[in-house]
């Protein structure tokens, strides 16, 4: 008697695996027109952030000294998931800061 309800189930399964394989999207994305400033760190920043998206949008934030600028890497660490470790988040901070400061 339960052995027809697994068997069931593992068909409906398998079908929706199938189904769900169907409804693959391709997504083509803009070209990058956006560049960072050069100078030490900006490799490290630039990789981790545009895992999630452009640079312009680093570009367009406002200028804000080391606290600002750990507070919006932290964001994306602990908010948004951004798989930046410590080395890397310190280093994007202090090149932020430099690159991204008040009065740049």
């Amino acid at each position: 008697m339960i052995r027809t309800p697994v068997v069931l189930l593992a068909a409906l399964l398998a079908s929706a695996r199938v189904a769900g394989a169907a409804d693959t999207v391709a997504i083509t994305l803009p070209p990058e027109h956006g560049t960072l400033k050069p100078g030490p760190g900006m490799e490290v920043t630039q990789k981790a952030c545009q895992m999630c998206h452009s640079v312009d949008y680093i570009t367009i934030q406002p200028r804000g000294g080391e606290a600002q600028w750990r507070g919006v890497v932290t964001k994306m660490v602990k908010v948004f998931g951004a798989p930046i470790g410590s080395e890397d988040a310190d280093a994007i901070v202090e090149y932020l800061s430099r690159a991204y400061g008040p009065g740049r």
